[in-house]
């Protein structure tokens, strides 16, 4: 399991210590220096249905930099993940992945249900 963070993301600090406390092992990995992989990327639109926004930062500034509010629903999918891939401040975090599940963000009961509950 590999979770991409952000030292200073509340979400990414309450997820880590919310995966220590069920006892679940996990690799961190920071966001900014190694951004989740176009694979990676693309198993988590299937598991978002499909709605790339989901996987934005909406309220980051790299994300209102870019003006992705207008460009992101014209955007050619190809093009919006590659921009992900390449830019790690661009993605909701916390990013979980771990098997061919992914969670984007941190929401405790639905972390629960996926990474606990058998």
């Amino acid at each position: 399991m590999k979770i991409y963070t952000l030292k200073t993301c509340d979400s990414c600090r309450k997820a880590t210590k919310w995966l220590k406390e069920q006892g679940i092992s996990f690799e961190e990995i920071a966001i900014r220096a190694t951004p989740p992989s176009d694979s990676e990327l693309q198993t988590a639109l299937k598991n978002l249905n499909g709605d790339i926004k989901k996987l934005f930062n909406t309220s980051g500034q790299d994300y209102r930099v870019l003006n992705l509010k207008e460009k992101l629903p014209g955007l050619p999918e190809a093009d919006a993940l590659q921009l992900l891939a390449a830019n790690g401040n661009l993605i909701k975090r916390p990013f979980l992945i771990s098997g061919g599940k992914t969670l984007v963000g941190f929401k405790p009961d639905l972390w629960k249900s996926q990474l606990t509950e058998a």
